[in-house]
């Protein structure tokens, strides 16, 4: 299946800067999508592809930190890449410690506005991937039946089978025939396997 084209949002209230960003971005082969405003990038439907944000930190409707702010709230897996006309710390130092990419000074050159993007669109790949592995997780365990959920639970746990089957007042030999259906249902090779399984899903006894 063909890989889908990254996309890079804009929400910029200067048009020139926005046309300028445009063309920068489709000629690096990404998809842009452009808004003037944060509330219409808030109407767009979050993309399912790596993406990220460039965005202006002085917006005339919603400040760019506070959409920062939700962007990292909703749209976990869209890093962000600050704009600003003029240089402040203060400000750069709260967009970085909220997980800011980067914040670029205007004027800045195409190949650092690039590497920040190249830099955003990889971690915006991580994300949608571990998103992507939590789901089919999640749907795996909602597919044991309840009693499997049980064993599952108290085999990684670090009990043996006779203490599961103790635990549960079913046969040892009941314990291993679930035991077994978790292995294949969790698509896990090893116990060990199936423990990192639980750590991710939370799973605790």
């Amino acid at each position: 299946m063909a890989q889908e084209t990254p996309i890079v949002f804009v929400v910029d209230d200067d048009i020139s800067v926005r046309e300028s960003l445009e063309l920068v971005v489709r000629s690096a082969g990404w998809e842009p999508r452009i808004f003037a405003s944060a509330q219409e990038f808030l109407d767009h439907p979050r993309a399912s592809v790596p993406n990220c944000l460039i965005l202006d930190v002085n917006l005339p409707d919603l400040n760019g930190l506070d959409l920062q702010s939700m962007v990292s709230t909703e749209r976990s897996e869209m890093p962000i890449i600050f704009l600003t006309g003029y240089g402040d710390v203060p400000m750069t130092v709260r967009a970085m410690k909220a997980g800011a990419v980067e914040f670029l000074t205007k004027p800045f050159s195409d190949e650092v506005l690039f590497s920040a993007i190249e830099q955003a669109l990889e971690r915006s790949r991580v994300s949608l991937a571990l998103q992507t592995e939590m789901r089919s997780l999640v749907d795996r365990h909602a597919s044991l039946s309840r009693r499997e959920q049980e064993v599952m639970a108290l085999v990684v746990s670090g009990l043996l089978n006779k203490q599961v089957a103790f635990e549960l007042g079913i046969s040892e030999i009941t314990v291993k025939a679930h035991r077994g259906r978790v292995m294949r249902k969790m698509n896990a090779g090893s116990l060990a396997d199936l423990v990192t399984i639980a750590a991710k899903l939370e799973i605790r006894h």
